[in-house]
């Protein structure tokens, strides 16, 4: 438990300082944002700051922080301070970041900010990677809030099949209607929702307190922890890979600019930004602490593959029955409110690269369409084989934290070219893509069930391959910086 304890510490307090210098670092200042300078009454609406925090805490605190986390609990109670840490100077930096470079870039998707900063051909690739990854992410989030529908109403494949229509019609309409037409109407109610349930479960953990296991920090007690996983799995990458959106996700990359279109002043950043990330981790805590305690009444479950297993056994061994009720139908709401700005990033992304004009409602018709006949055949197929989600999760996974890389590689390079201090995103930003790199040097069906891809090096020699391959790209990004410092009209871009 006091382990626990010292990590929601550590969070509130990396808000309270590490946030401070984040900002002081970044400098906002009273210039115009995109929602005042630039309105267009589609994507750049003004919205006030208590909104912009509830929509950008639901963009981002999708189904992630929760089924990713309760997985990551077996790795055992070293979660408790790498989740907070990683948050504080990793996730919550990377959102902060991308969302005021977006809100200084006339809120410029990260595929707009990637082929500014790092050039036009790695802004095509980014481009790619977002669409695959988003694809997959909204596939995957029409399953998920169906089958719990299914639970509450379980009446057969009908309700199944009219669930992911349902949801999959509202992620169109999300898409195509203005900001503050049905995202920033209902997400506010949603966010109450998430507090609420939240609130609730950290009451109803109090009986089991002494069932939530703290760290051993003796030599022999560390050693156990980087070994805990029952699986043999090395918190070096797969920590980071499970529990990615309670640490550092990607995803919030592509979902951060959409509120830095509706902020009305630059310094709302540091709540709206850094703090939604805090919060987001203080809610991944909440559910690891319920992990830990299932996994330490019931062992058993240590051998669960299934996220929405363990979530289940937390609900029915601290709730009653129409509290687990609630509980589910936030659930479902998590689910729903990342795939249907999911779709919408996917849009904005594409017409921005292109120079889509997207003002009017058959316009935006016209771009999603495609998109939504990807996503079609996305969930046909996901439904008709049997390993067809745990597919589509494994590439999300990867994918999402190779977005993160390049977002803060991206941030890493704006800072070097206004000449301001660039450690604070390059220390997670190379730690992120020492992640990547070593994931795939390292994984392979051989080393992890249900892996399709992977080269499959020994754990031992990827990590210095790895170093060293995260320390060349590092290398180039700062020469990369300096000339676009060096260039006087691009230095004096945005001032």
């Amino acid at each position: 438990m006091i382990t626990f304890l010292a990590g929601i510490c550590i969070l509130i307090f990396g808000y309270f300082f590490w946030s401070k210098v984040a900002e002081k670092i970044f400098g906002p200042d009273d210039r115009k944002t995109p929602a005042l300078k630039n309105p267009d009454a589609v994507e750049r609406v003004p919205l006030s700051r208590r909104r912009n925090m509830l929509i950008q805490l639901l963009n981002i605190a999708g189904m992630g922080p929760i089924v990713g986390v309760v997985l990551g609990m077996k790795f055992g109670p070293v979660v408790f301070l790498i989740l907070p840490i990683g948050n504080v100077i990793g996730g919550a930096i990377h959102d902060y970041y991308v969302g005021m470079i977006s809100a200084r870039n006339n809120g410029s998707d990260m595929t707009g900010l990637v082929g500014k900063f790092l050039g036009r051909t790695s802004g095509a690739i980014f481009l790619v990677l977002v669409i695959l990854s988003l694809l997959l992410l909204v596939t995957t989030f029409t399953n998920i809030p169906a089958n719990f529908i299914l639970l509450l109403l379980p009446f057969g494949p009908a309700v199944l099949v009219c669930a992911v229509v349902g949801i999959f019609v509202y992620y169109i309409i999300s898409t195509i209607f203005p900001i503050d037409k049905v995202v920033g109407r209902i997400y506010p109610v949603f966010g109450v929702a998430l507090i609420l349930v939240t609130a609730l479960l950290c009451f109803a953990y109090i009986p089991f307190a002494s069932s939530i296991p703290d760290l051993v920090l003796t030599p022999a007690g560390i050693t156990e922890a980087f070994s805990a996983h029952p699986g043999g799995q090395p918190i070096v990458p797969m920590l980071f890979i499970t529990i990615a959106c309670g640490i550092l996700s990607g995803f919030h990359a592509t979902q951060s600019p959409i509120t830095s279109r509706t902020i009305t002043s630059e310094r709302e950043g540091r709540r709206v930004f850094y703090g939604m990330m805090v919060a987001e981790g203080i809610i991944a805590m909440i559910w690891a602490a319920g992990a830990s305690i299932i996994f330490t009444l019931r062992p058993e479950m240590l051998a669960s593959a299934n996220g929405n297993a363990i979530i289940f056994e937390i609900l029915d061994l601290v709730f009653p029955t129409f509290l687990i009720v609630l509980a589910i139908l936030v659930l479902i709401i998590l689910a729903i409110t990342s795939g249907d700005t999911a779709l919408r990033v996917m849009r904005t992304s594409v017409a921005g690269h292109f120079g889509f004009d997207q003002s009017t409602m058959r316009k935006r018709i016209l771009l999603a369409l495609p998109l939504v006949a990807a996503i079609t055949l996305l969930l046909l197929w996901s439904n008709l084989i049997p390993t067809g989600y745990a597919v589509l999760w494994n590439y999300f996974s990867w994918f999402n934290q190779v977005i993160a890389s390049f977002a803060l590689m991206t941030a890493t390079v704006y800072l070097i070219s206004k000449g301001k201090p660039f450690w604070i995103t390059m220390i997670p930003g190379a730690g992120i893509l020492f992640v990547v790199i070593s994931f795939i040097l390292w994984s392979s069906p051989a080393h992890l069930a249900g892996v399709p891809f992977g080269i499959g090096m020994p754990l031992e020699m990827s990590y210095p391959v790895s170093g060293a391959l995260t320390a060349a790209v590092y290398f180039f990004l700062v020469r990369q910086g300096r000339k676009l410092r060096a260039d006087t009209a691009f230095s004096a871009d945005e001032e």
